[in-house]
């Protein structure tokens, strides 16, 4: 039989060669996408989904924003707020980015099977929360009797069946069905050169719009449930006013930062830039003033996770210059023709290859409380008094100016042992790094410096510094983001008399998880709170350091 008279002589032509070739790309691609799905997408869906109920061991009744609002008080209504809106202008922009294509009639055709994928996802997340509690109560409906694999099953099998779930699952079969149906129509009817771009843009745009309208519906319901419940105890609720004026407050910030930027960079030093650069200070500081009321908004936050995010605010400040600062210095030291630099490189290294938990343990040991420790000692010869140390939660300003420190009390001084560890950990990565970027600098670049007469400190400020800012800029963003979800070494160098002293907000997190009676739901929803605050600091830094980077 010749190849042609064969069930694949498809794959023999050219368009089939090209089907061959995406179905083996797809093939290969499948398993890192089903382990992505697994182990990464579906563990923060669920734990959102988790987030949205009174969750213990068993899932419990569903709270809304709830646990959100238990932990953020009335700000975290802002928080959705924007989240929504957010959702809708990114859905608007991938529909402008079809609009934008050269074939747009094409383009736009693709919104039908779009529309119809989108709402498949939709459905598919219905039916799995709808789903998920069922089976999760299955040991709970199964308690008293006698445990078998076959009772398990059946039991697992009727959930698949009852009405509601059974009823949303037909939807989304029929959803998927249609999507590809309508897909396969459109492709073959309008052809064009980019087809699986235009259906993902198309599903992608009406899916984040219709998320945003549906998160926009559940705040709304959300704030008026509160207003009512508030109403009923004769109490009056500022939500819808807390809003609009934050809202308005940090589009006014955007604004002056849009046009101080503007203006910046147009400067001529005449009339017209006076009155922009006053026009943006003016828009800023208006908008300053209205973001005060997150403040009043916080009123009745959770003082726990407040007090948790001031520590951890403070635990950044306290490590991050500092590891950057001492590890760039001994980087730009050991690039120098020293004998011995090798092993210098390896000795500062080590601290960051070392167990956590053994090096902790150590730091425990040096900064006891005791007269005899190590550090104690050195502290006597100086004439310095013993400390507690680990023990001590009141802040190294007030133990130096005494009670009339007031907000320059600091951290405690249990903290700061904690930073030193901190840091003393990090310089070691740090130097590597930054020794990696000393290396990439152009040694013709200092030959020229030298020889037009610039000192040291010149060559340094003009030459090193602009040609490490990537390096920088890289460092920074991991520190800071590391820094914020640090976790070993403060669990295991927090004692109970300086507990509160050093809980940042993910010890809290895990508190709140493991304790007797724990709170799962209240738990995810603090993790995404500790999310956004994490991508909120990563896009500002982004915005603001990422426009400094030389890349040459």
């Amino acid at each position: 039989m010749s190849a042609q008279s064969t069930p694949f002589r498809l794959f023999n032509t050219r368009r089939g060669r090209v089907i061959r070739e995406n179905l083996t790309a797809y093939l290969f691609v499948t398993p890192a996408m089903l382990l992505v799905f697994t182990f990464g997408v579906f563990p923060v869906a669920f734990a959102f989904f988790v987030s949205l109920h009174r969750w213990r061991r068993f899932p419990g009744e569903y709270l809304g924003l709830d646990n959100y609002v238990r932990g953020l008080g009335d700000f975290a209504y802002v928080v959705f707020f924007w989240i929504a809106i957010g959702a809708v202008v990114y859905g608007f922009t991938l529909l402008r980015k079809l609009f934008k294509q050269p074939e747009k009639l094409r383009a736009l055709l693709y919104l039908i099977p779009g529309a119809i994928s989108a709402a498949a996802v939709l459905l598919f997340v219905n039916w799995a929360a709808i789903l998920l509690p069922i089976i999760l109560n299955i040991p709970q409906s199964l308690r008293g009797q006698q445990q078998s694999q076959g009772l398990f099953l059946s039991a697992l099998s009727a959930s698949f069946q009852t009405p509601e779930a059974a009823a949303v699952g037909t939807q989304f079969l029929i959803a998927l069905i249609g999507a590809f149906v309508s897909g396969w129509i459109v492709w073959r009817v309008v052809r064009g050169s980019k087809p699986g771009a235009f259906w993902f843009w198309a599903t992608s745009a009406c899916l984040s719009a219709a998320t945003g309208v549906l998160l926009i519906l559940l705040t709304i319901s959300e704030i008026n449930t509160a207003l009512e419940a508030a109403r009923a105890a004769g109490e009056s609720l500022p939500v819808w006013s807390q809003v609009i004026l934050i809202s308005v407050g940090a589009i006014l910030v955007g604004a002056g930062y849009w046009l101080w930027t503007r203006t910046a960079r147009s400067y001529e030093g005449s009339r017209a830039f006076l009155i922009k650069a006053l026009i943006a200070i003016l828009l800023a500081a208006g908008g300053v003033i209205l973001i005060m009321e997150v403040p009043r908004a916080l009123t009745l936050a959770d003082d726990d996770v407040l007090h948790g995010f001031n520590i951890t605010v403070m635990f950044v400040l306290g490590t991050v210059p500092f590891q950057l600062g001492i590890g760039l210095f001994l980087a730009v030291l050991l690039f120098q023709k020293i004998k011995g630099k090798t092993l210098f490189r390896v000795v500062y290294f080590l601290p960051y290859i070392m167990p956590f938990v053994a090096t902790s343990i150590v730091f425990s040991q040096l900064f006891s409380h005791r007269p005899d420790a190590l550090v104690n000692n050195v502290i006597n010869f100086f004439g310095i008094p013993d400390q507690k140390w680990l023990l001590e939660p009141i802040g190294v300003g007030t133990l130096i100016l005494g009670e009339n420190a007031g907000i320059l009390s600091g951290p405690g001084l249990a903290l700061v042992v904690i930073m030193i560890y901190t840091v003393w950990t990090y310089i070691g990565y740090d130097t590597v790094v930054f020794l990696a970027g000393l290396g990439n600098i152009p040694t013709e670049l200092y030959e020229a410096a030298r020889i037009d007469g610039a000192d040291g400190w010149a060559t340094f400020r003009h030459i090193t510094l602009p040609l490490l800012s990537p390096t920088t800029f890289f460092l920074s963003l991991i520190a800071i983001i590391g820094t914020f979800q640090a976790f070993t070494q403060i669990w295991i160098m927090r004692s109970p008399a300086s507990a509160n002293s050093v809980d940042t907000i993910g010890v809290y997190i895990f508190e709140t998880a493991r304790a007797s009676d724990p709170s799962m739901g209240y738990a995810s929803a603090l993790s995404f709170v500790l999310f956004g605050a994490i991508l909120i600091f990563t896009l500002v830094q982004n915005r603001i350091q990422g426009r400094k980077v030389f890349y040459g």
